[in-house]
């Protein structure tokens, strides 16, 4: 509208130099008079939307901001408290005695570790939202203050002598500093910590089912050593009672009947399922040793690693907020000190 009120006041102009008809000339002044009026208008209904919108931005949005700041600066203390009694605890790890713990991994253990695995997946998927999330919060916020402070020309010359005034709201230093110091927390050590301890969980449950799967195959063999070892039980006795006695045997069958004796070739076979199985539950306990010592090696590795990256990103996050605080409420009154 501005251009199209340019445009008809440069026509004006050029009609008065050329002198044309009064009627000509009263119609372009009438055009002019009337887009002046609409830009009148125009521009005191959008100083009315401008000045709610700001009045929104600095009574209603801004103290929610600061209210924000207060709440995730008390959140990230105590998360840092947490998160460094943690990490004291894991240190402690190292000087644990497992002797007494169970030498086998239980379904109920292993279900556990299952469960572990996942809640430790969701811990690193939530964390991930938590850091993305506040960023593009953050900047979306910045980007829209910066249309926000765009200053709005209300002049209709072409060519104004001084440029409009730039308001710097207190919002503005709290959303630019936000949004710096977010870029600096170290996000991505404590998200990769969280990830890694997650691979370290799924090995460790995979130990352990190749170990229920050893002790099913033992389980298996001896089940199949139990019933041969009973059939030959059983059929042996039957034939003792039916054999022959030596001394009525012909002497020219002895020798043929000792190299095809079927109660050698029987009992070799559940001698050889016997031994089968002793190779196998040696496997097993050989495997079940391994396990406990390869995840103990593992948590006193990686859950302080662990937490140490927490602690870490606790304690940057609350210096954080605590900055944006001073920053947010420069003014924050501080309790009266007592007289001594």
């Amino acid at each position: 509208m501005k251009l199209e009120y340019q445009r008809k006041v440069a026509l004006l102009n050029k009609q008065k130099k050329r002198g044309v008809n009064t009627e000509s000339l009263e119609k372009t002044k009438a055009a002019v008079s009337h887009l002046h009026t609409r830009y009148i208008v125009d521009m005191q209904s959008m100083d009315s939307t401008v000045s709610e919108i700001n009045r929104l931005r600095d009574d209603q949005l801004y103290p929610k901001l600061v209210a924000l700041v207060d709440g995730m600066t008390l959140m990230w203390v105590a998360m840092h408290e947490h998160h460094d009694k943690q990490l004291k605890i894991v240190a402690d790890l190292r000087s644990l005695d497992v002797s007494q713990a169970p030498k086998e991994t239980s379904e109920r253990h292993h279900e556990t570790t299952v469960q572990l695995w996942g809640v430790v997946q969701e811990w690193h998927s939530q964390f991930q939202k938590h850091v993305n999330h506040q960023r593009q919060y953050i900047q979306a916020l910045n980007s829209w203050l910066k249309l926000n402070l765009i200053p709005i020309e209300s002049s209709l010359k072409e060519k104004v002598s001084s440029p409009p005034r730039v308001h710097h709201p207190p919002i503005q230093g709290l959303l630019y500093a936000w949004h710096e110091h977010l870029d600096k927390l170290p996000a991505e050590l404590a998200g990769n910590a969280i990830f890694s301890f997650a691979g370290i969980i799924k090995t460790i449950m995979q130990h352990q089912e190749e170990e229920v799967r050893l002790k099913e195959k033992c389980e298996e063999t001896r089940k199949e050593y139990d019933r041969k070892k009973r059939a030959f039980e059983d059929w042996h006795q039957k034939y003792m009672q039916r054999r022959t006695p030596p001394d009525e045997m012909d002497p020219d069958r002895s020798e043929d009947a000792n190299q095809n004796n079927p109660v050698a070739e029987r009992q070799f076979v559940v001698e050889s399922l016997k031994k089968k199985l002793e190779e196998e539950e040696e496997a097993h306990q050989k495997h079940c040793r391994q396990v406990r010592e390869k995840s103990l090696s593992s948590l006193k590795t990686h859950l302080p690693e662990l937490f140490r990256a927490m602690s870490d990103f606790s304690l940057a996050s609350s210096d954080m907020y605590r900055r944006l605080q001073s920053i947010s409420q420069p003014q924050r009154q501080r309790p009266t000190e007592n007289p001594s």
